[in-house]
């Protein structure tokens, strides 16, 4: 018993085992096998045109299923009769259809490779389809949304450029190629790139996929803000959406000064606060003329832990010229003394500002109280031509001005007031320690 049990098994193994070999190489089996060995052997050898005759036999009687390399193999020795029949237009096209039919056989039959089996179809589709935007456009879509991230970069330029094709051709409107864009473009930042290389290729796809849409003048600044004001109303508080429509204004030209730039900006800060963020709020509310707004913003970006102390220096010596621009004095010179601390090698700079400020700054009393503000203003543009000797000049011609304006001497005398004499002026929440200075 036990003799013929193992005898039945064995047949039982060797009939499932050829049964699974038939399924693997179809119902001609041996006849599929028989060309897949034929056309390798010369395909090994580089004896491309023998090997091609003997390759389609193969595909014609063996599935898919048969070898993976039969399917890679025949896209190269296709690429090589399309190449070879630039002229004969029908045949060409037929070569084309089956090589992107390759692809998809090498897709479905081999789930694993279905992301490289849609980007060479993808890039094949670049290479040999010319003048067919609406074939080109599908394709390209269907190839996207089935790799998503993982597309190859260069396929989302492509894609772009037939979808702005068929939108000069009137075929889509501005709002299908503006998500065209908007797609491609998360797909992109969300692509994980394996080496600097891919880094350096990624930024490149995107300054590119930005100088076709710009360049494509698909969408005007207010065509943009006609699309995504309502969809920012109905959603004020989703942090993509924010992102996008920042992105599609700031690249679009003269489309940053309005008011669905600076809500999508403020939610974005709302929701992923930063300095970086806050400042550039600032520089939104600073350029619409929104003063309180503009110093709120660059006071939260200075507080901020994250940025070291040369960036608040930058910061504060940027807010420093923002507030004295906008007689805003006091706050003036105490950003400028910040930036100064923090940052030295800023002095020069800081110190002409300082300058500025007190030579501005309208001081009222008396006449030495009234006047006292210019002897601050002197000193200061004095340190500014000691530490910036590109500032020299301008500082010593502003000192010249400014000391044209100290009280005489006869009015000092009255107020028991010598040169030399120390002197704290305060004007308009400032302070300072100076001398006395009288016109000679």
């Amino acid at each position: 018993m036990k003799k013929i049990s193992i005898a039945i098994l064995t047949l039982l193994v060797a009939f499932s085992a050829n049964l699974s070999a038939q399924g693997k190489y179809g119902k001609d089996s041996a006849e599929c096998i028989k060309y897949l060995s034929y056309y390798q052997e010369y395909y090994k050898q580089k004896a491309y045109d023998d090997a091609l005759p003997n390759w389609r036999k193969a595909y014609n009687v063996c599935p898919p299923t048969a070898s993976q390399n039969m399917l890679l193999n025949g896209t190269t020795l296709l690429r090589r009769v399309i190449s070879q029949n630039a002229n004969n237009k029908a045949y060409r096209e037929a070569l084309i259809d089956s090589l992107l039919q390759l692809h998809r056989d090498r897709a479905e039959t081999y789930p694993k490779n279905a992301v490289s089996a849609f980007n060479n179809m993808g890039q094949d589709l670049a290479n040999y389809i010319k003048d067919d935007p609406d074939r080109l456009y599908k394709a390209f879509n269907e190839i996207i949304e089935k790799n998503k991230a993982n597309t190859k970069t260069s396929l989302f330029l492509f894609d772009l450029q037939s979808a702005i094709s068929l939108y000069e051709a009137g075929k889509l409107t501005s709002e299908d190629v503006i998500n065209s864009y908007q797609r491609n473009i998360a797909f992109l930042d969300q692509a994980k790139a394996k080496s600097p290389e891919d880094v350096e290729q990624n930024q490149k796809v995107r300054s590119d996929l930005e100088s076709l849409f710009i360049g494509s003048k698909v969408a005007s600044c207010s065509e943009l803000i006609r699309l995504f004001t309502p969809r920012f109303n109905a959603d004020p508080n989703n942090l993509d959406l924010a992102k996008n429509i920042v992105k599609m204004l700031a690249i679009t030209e003269d489309c940053q000064n309005n008011d669905l730039y600076l809500q999508a900006a403020t939610t974005m800060y709302k929701l992923e606060p930063s300095h970086n963020s806050a400042y550039f709020l600032y520089k939104l509310n600073a350029a619409r003329n929104n003063v309180d707004e503009a110093l709120k913003y660059m006071d939260e970006a200075i507080e901020y832990d994250e940025s070291d102390a040369l960036t608040d220096a930058s910061y504060m010596y940027e807010l420093a010229a923002f507030c004295y621009k906008n007689a805003r004095f006091a706050k003036a010179n105490s950003a400028a003394r910040g930036a100064l601390e923090r940052d030295p090698s800023l002095a020069g700079k800081c110190y002409f500002l300082i300058g500025q400020i007190w030579g501005t700054v309208s001081c009222g009393g008396d006449e030495i109280s009234s006047r006292a503000h210019f002897w601050v203003a002197v000193d200061n543009m004095r340190k500014a031509a000691a530490e910036d000797p590109s500032l020299a000049d301008e500082a010593n011609r502003m000192a010249a001005q400014f000391s044209r304006y100290y009280p005489q001497t006869a009015d000092a005398f009255m107020y028991d007031l010598v040169d030399g004499k120390a002197y704290t002026v305060n004007c308009s929440g400032m302070s300072a320690t100076t001398t006395v200075r009288t016109q000679k």
